[in-house]
């Protein structure tokens, strides 16, 4: 368990937009900073960190919190794991935990677990390769001869997975880890005789990261030429692993991919390797299979520049055809590069270096729309037939590019290179696009039916509340916002809430009712009780909560004022009178309950005496209704 006094360090310390900004490109938004959603898929940002707050809103999911709730949702990952990272991210010590034991490995849930048993295999990988004689002699050597210096194989954790049947599989049971997860993270099988194997056997072994750094898979690449199984062995989806939202070497290039706006995209493990070790960090790839929407808005989130280092010739470019119009069906920028022949971006670099490297990059990147325009027109010779299919082809990618302005601009560029009249390419493009609509808007009718089941947060927990309960969280929210603020000469806001919400007032609503206490505790034990108490608050439920309460979803732009010469009016500068109309509101539907109540009763009864005791009740209550309403100016009709 965490200290107390660690995890203050730590929230003390974290800056939320220093850790969001290493999973999302933060772009200044007045005070905040705003994003692409991480959770949802969308075009135009709803993602809003505010620095001053220290929170998160994403108003597309309706997820929201403190950084440490960021990290939860978006690497589901446990609370420990999460204070963990930012204390490792910050220099902050925790004091050395105790070793996990088999029985609080069996505690543990299924993700943590998974986890546990993947560390444990690199750690296994990597001994094996660095203390053990074959890992000298065969798996070191391997990398050592792929030109990979020592502080590379242990910055990639590149390990050696033994040429034995069960030697992982068997150490990691007697050390208490559980066969289920061992089986479950694909380290380790049961053949049909009952006898476990290891799933790597005699393979270097190149660990896959996700964006915080922890191990969810493995990609093992043989060793002998008498091994019939496949080059590459890769992990099997698992609930920390899917290989189709994940590119390899992310971890290791995202600030890299920030800082400098571009990323570069190659095929194989040692092709990041290399060029990282040359210096060249903003590469990723994608592991030898096909480009995913979910790879390519990992991509996206930290820039709109892709250029794929392409290792074949340019005929080859037909296979990859596909993925590439993937991403510009994201309104990414693709650029390409071409290497000589024989070459890849592994080899290219070894052979002149990285500087070398980057000036070949920067002289010979193309704007893929244009380099498919003048390889198609080259392919066509004086064939008509072949023209017109190649014409059709570069208008369907220009097609998937979503801004107007640019596909108007490459179809005019494509239309000089096919020696095309531009309205034959226009009007080609016409039909694409109205094609292309007609899909976006059956798959926009199917998400919409889905989205009817998937509201964000907010609006799920709002619709399943009564009345009273949705009044009982506007005044938690104002608590929340001006808890330490003045009401009067003597309370604060919170002390004048709490004044207010007394015997016979209590909260229905469990989150609200359960804050209250705690405010009441707190306050009466001499703590103070501002907005950062909630959004640092441990509770999940409580510091998304908290982001709710102190993010605006809609505000007027920075310079609405000074256009319109219209005074903005705060609730900073109102939230006395809001919190005093919220808590007469609060009382008005508290006493028409007890109305509603009593009338029942008042039906029911039978004898004269409780009739008249009802009756006089009645007649109190609609009194008390009425001073109340009068307080706010509400008009009561019945």
């Amino acid at each position: 368990m965490i200290p107390k006094h660690i995890i203050d360090d730590i929230m003390a310390t974290a800056r939320i937009e220093e850790v969001i900004g290493e999973f999302v490109a933060l772009k200044k938004s007045g005070a905040d900073l705003k994003a692409l959603s991480p959770f949802s898929q969308e075009k135009t940002p709803s993602f809003y960190v505010s620095p001053n707050k220290q929170i998160f809103k994403d108003f597309s999911s309706g997820k929201g919190g403190n950084v440490v709730t960021f990290l939860m949702e978006h690497e589901q990952c446990s609370y420990p794991d999460a204070l963990r990272y930012l204390a490792k991210k910050y220099g902050i010590t925790i004091p050395e935990e105790k070793e996990i034991t088999p029985e609080e490995l069996l505690q543990a849930n299924e993700k943590e677990s998974l986890f546990i048993v993947l560390q444990y295999a690199l750690e296994f990988y990597r001994k094996q390769l660095e203390e053990t004689e074959d890992g000298k002699a065969l798996g070191k050597s391997y990398f050592l001869e792929r030109g990979f210096r020592e502080e590379t194989l242990e910055k990639f954790g590149l390990g050696y997975a033994p040429n034995s049947w069960d030697q992982f599989g068997s150490e990691a049971l007697k050390l208490g880890y559980k066969a289920e997860y061992l089986e479950l993270a694909g380290l380790s099988k049961v053949n049909e005789q009952g006898k476990r194997y290891d799933m790597f056997r005699n393979r270097v072994i190149f660990p896959i990261h996700n964006l915080v750094g922890k191990v969810v898979a493995f990609a093992g690449r043989q060793l002998s030429k008498d091994d019939k199984g496949p080059k590459y062995l890769n992990s099997p989806e698992t609930p920390v692993y899917h290989k189709s939202d994940i590119l390899y070497g992310m971890f290791f290039a995202k600030n890299s991919i920030r800082i400098k706006d571009k990323c570069f995209l190659v095929e194989g493990y040692t092709d990041v390797i290399t060029l990282h070790q040359a210096g060249i960090e903003n590469v990723v790839a994608s592991s030898g299979t096909s480009l995913t929407d979910g790879q390519i808005r990992q991509v996206r989130r930290f820039t709109p520049n892709i250029t794929v280092l392409y290792d074949g010739d340019p005929a080859g470019l037909k296979a990859s055809q596909r993925g590439i119009d993937l991403i510009l069906a994201q309104g990414m920028n693709v650029r390409l590069v071409i290497f000589p022949d024989g070459e890849d971006p592994d080899s290219y670099c070894k052979k002149v270096g990285g500087q070398a490297f980057e000036t070949y990059i920067e002289e010979h990147e193309q704007d893929f729309i244009l380099f498919k325009s003048q390889l198609l027109f080259g392919e066509t010779g004086k064939d008509p037939l072949k023209k017109a299919e190649a014409v059709k082809s570069i208008v369907a990618s220009i097609a998937l590019i979503p801004d107007p302005v640019t596909r108007t601009i490459f179809a005019q560029e494509c239309a000089k290179i096919m020696e095309v009249p531009e309205q034959v390419i226009a009007a080609e493009l016409g039909k694409a696009r109205r094609k292309e609509v007609e899909d976006s808007s059956r798959k926009a009718l199917e998400a919409a039916e889905i989205a009817e089941q998937m509201l964000p947060d907010e609006e799920i927990v709002l619709s399943h509340l009564t009345e009273t309960e949705k009044q009982e969280r506007q005044v938690m929210k104002l608590v929340i916002r001006h808890a330490a603020d003045p009401f009067d000469e003597e309370r604060n806001v919170a002390q004048f809430v709490l004044d207010e919400i007394h015997e016979g007032l209590e909260f229905t609503n469990p989150l609200c009712a359960n804050l209250l206490e705690e405010v009441r505790k707190a306050l009466s034990e001499g703590h103070v009780i501002d907005a950062t108490y909630f959004v640092n608050h441990p509770e999940t439920s409580v510091n998304s909560f908290a982001a709710d309460a102190l993010q605006d979803k809609y505000r007027a732009s920075d310079r609405w004022q000074e256009m319109h010469e219209i005074p903005l009016i705060h609730e900073e500068d109102n939230y006395k009178l809001d919190l005093h109309s919220a808590i007469l509101h609060y009382k008005i539907r508290k006493v028409e309950m007890v109305i509603e109540a009593n009338l029942k009763e008042l039906k029911e009864a039978v004898e004269e005496e409780k009739i008249t005791e009802l009756m006089e009740k009645q007649n109190h209550l609609m009194s008390m209704r009425r001073a109340l309403s009068e307080l706010i100016g509400a008009t009561i009709i019945k």
